[in-house]
């Protein structure tokens, strides 16, 4: 028998040493192989290789500091403290033969696709990822803050001095108004780090006052950042005056050619823009709407959360943008959830299409999906992707043209099924809680069909 183990202390120092040397020591004598690898203060220190996990037949973790498992999925794993294995390491490695398989836990899966998915993304599409994730607290925020106003009538906040008014003052009146500063001024700091931010808030600011909106911001902050990106490499002082370029030079120049910019060139044929597709989106009704719906549905489940995905979600906090309920957004979001439930509810009428741990981990994309994180379905897309991303597609196409048949609109952009219930954040809430059950139902039904049996 082969076992392996990781040994780690909080100073990393004598006691990851300490266990280790117990283990070894216990596993020599009762004639078992034992690698250790120790996380100390120095580092990882003999290391495990794949092939060393390959061949063990159990795992120990002895330490009290956390300790990544990801490498130990399938296999057999204990953990404890160091103290523990000091104290007893004979009984430690007895109890080691008898383990549990170590399962993969759907959160931490998902988790480090995101930031996986984050490191992977480059040019353009890094930067406009990184103006959004920085945008999207304040539109949240300011989301559920507007709808808790709504709670008291869709009209309350019009009477000054009251709380509602004060609350769509903060949502609608303060957060939704640094929405755009924030994705433009964040756009050029991906792009120029720190010097970027002041022209690209300011940017944001005139695209919000002059019109162009969250177009206009997109536009403003890459411009900003480009811009400084090239004045850092074309302007040359002497070293004495080098002080005065992140202070000085680059903001007061980038600022007032940003600004320019924004006002004569951008502002008014952006802001046309703006207003055409908002009388568009007003007036979207019948066949039109249900296209439109069918398409976001689509895109949220094509890619489940990659630059797809974030291109229909972007477009649906676009359109929150004047503080009002938006179907669009409901359509987005709806669909968006779809897919984890659809894959949650295959794995109890379709158990024998799935292993044991997709099953368990069917479990925790009930909570996942629910609270609208689409990339719970990554894990069970990536293992039959030919059978499960078509399922997921329409499931999530049939939702996204449901709510709009329903006229459903969304005043918050996140939250899942926990914001439906502050009244008047979601009209038509009966027909909506109908859309995403319906396209769930669509997802584990093809889902059955089309995947095949396998053996646990």
């Amino acid at each position: 028998m082969k076992l392996v183990a990781i040994t780690s202390c909080p100073t990393g120092i004598a006691h990851t040493y300490m266990t280790a040397e117990a283990l070894e020591m216990a596993a020599k004598e009762m004639g078992i192989q034992m690698k250790v690898e120790t996380q100390g203060s120095v580092g990882a220190e003999n290391q495990l290789t794949d092939k060393d996990i390959e061949e063990a037949a159990a795992v120990i973790i002895a330490a009290d500091t956390n300790v990544d498992k990801g490498r130990f999925v399938g296999k057999p794993l204990i953990e404890v403290g160091v103290q523990d294995a000091i104290k007893d390491p004979k009984a430690l490695i007895e109890r080691a033969k008898t383990a549990k398989v170590n399962t993969k836990n759907l959160v931490d899966e998902v988790n480090k696709i995101k930031e996986q998915r984050k490191t992977e993304s480059k040019g353009p599409y890094k930067h406009l990822m990184t103006g959004v994730s920085f945008m999207i607290p304040f539109v949240v925020a300011g989301g559920i803050i507007i709808a808790l106003s709504f709670a008291f009538g869709i009209n309350a906040f019009k009477e000054a001095g009251t709380l509602p008014a004060a609350l769509m003052q903060i949502g609608g009146g303060s957060a939704f108004s640094l929405m755009v500063p924030i994705l433009a001024g964040y756009i050029a700091y991906s792009i120029a780090d720190r010097p970027g931010l002041v022209p690209g808030m300011v940017g944001g600011m005139l695209a919000s006052s002059t019109g162009s909106g969250f177009l206009g911001g997109i536009i403003a902050g890459f411009a900003a950042g480009y811009l400084v990106d090239f004045l850092k490499k074309t302007i040359k002082l002497p070293k004495t005056l080098q002080g005065l370029m992140p202070v000085l030079i680059l903001p007061l120049l980038s600022t007032l050619i940003i600004g320019l910019f924004m006002i004569y060139i951008i502002g008014k044929p952006v802001a046309a823009i703006n207003n055409g597709m908002a009388a568009w989106l007003k007036n979207l009704s019948g066949t039109n709407s249900v296209l439109l719906g069918i398409i976001l549905g689509l895109m949220m489940a094509f890619d489940m959360g990659g630059p797809v995905n974030k291109a229909a979600y972007t477009f649906g906090v676009a359109t929150l943008s004047s503080g009002q309920p938006s179907m669009v957004m409901a359509a987005v979001m709806a669909a968006g959830m779809t897919p984890p439930l659809g894959l949650a509810l295959a794995t109890i009428i379709a158990k024998n299409k799935f292993t044991a741990q997709e099953i368990e981990a069917g479990k925790t994309a009930w909570a996942l999906g629910i609270s609208f994180i689409t990339e719970g379905a990554i894990p069970f897309a990536a293992a039959d992707p030919i059978r499960v991303i078509p399922s997921i597609m329409v499931g999530s196409a049939v939702t996204g043209a449901l709510s709009m048949i329903f006229k459903s609109a969304l005043a918050v952009p996140h939250g899942g099924i926990f914001v439906l219930a502050i009244p008047n954040a979601i009209t038509n809430l009966g027909l909506y809680v109908i859309a995403i059950a319906a396209g769930t139902v669509v997802t584990a039904l093809l889902i059955s069909i089309l995947k095949k049996n396998v053996n646990n």
